[in-house]
């Protein structure tokens, strides 16, 4: 998937659409989107360091089948070698950490950067509690609507978990604006239902997409 990418315009059709959506609903919106949730640095030195090893034990065992002999010194400085070269493989192409992370851990660590974003923005401390996160990680293909306490009492799971769906599938197709406005457009449904207001609702969180 190529990387994503969002104009001012895009940006100004998510607020577009943050406004709209809140403008029949006590509750607060808020949208964040991240490159990645977290650096990986133990990626490159934890696999450059298990292939060299692997690398260095097959030859150690294939050379003498093979009626070559392998000194001690060669094994150890092409082991060094072999992790030098995988640390500048990473360095050069960060993207390429993520291959080796378990999808579990990826999801953990996206997960704590939504929550981290939730409590950042403030989103816990609306009046009746009653904000939402909507909240995309592209290097992990990680989305969440996270929702204040006042909101999760009221409004099952299922219905944030068919948004975040809908909101994956636009990101594989490259159409990640137009999913967070469909995402917005349905959350606000559902807050409006729930959390009826009027022209008097004070907007607690600005209305804007952020992107760390």
């Amino acid at each position: 998937m190529a990387q994503l990418t969002f104009t001012p315009a895009d940006h100004a059709r998510i607020t577009d659409a943050i406004r709209a959506a809140e403008a029949a609903t006590t509750g607060e919106i808020y949208a964040v989107f991240a490159r990645s949730s977290d650096a990986y640095v133990f990626v490159p030195a934890t696999v450059a360091l298990g292939l060299s090893l692997l690398a260095a034990l097959v030859a150690a065992v294939l050379a003498p089948l093979a009626g070559f002999a392998i000194s001690a010194l060669a094994l150890v400085l092409s082991q060094v070698a072999a992790t030098a070269l995988l640390l500048v493989l990473f360095a050069a192409m960060p993207r390429l950490r993520l291959a080796f992370v378990p999808q579990a851990i990826a999801e953990e660590r996206a997960h704590r950067t939504a929550l981290a974003q939730f409590f950042a923005h403030n989103l816990h401390s609306t009046k009746g509690r009653t904000g939402i996160l909507i909240f995309v990680s592209e290097a992990e293909h990680y989305a969440e609507v996270l929702a204040d306490a006042g909101i999760a009492a009221k409004v099952p799971q299922e219905a944030w978990d068919a948004i975040v769906a809908r909101l994956i599938e636009a990101a594989k197709a490259d159409r990640l604006a137009e999913g967070y406005i469909a995402a917005i457009t349905a959350a606000g449904a559902i807050l409006t239902e729930h959390f009826p207001g009027d022209h008097r609702n004070p907007n607690e969180i600005p209305d804007r997409l952020v992107e760390i």
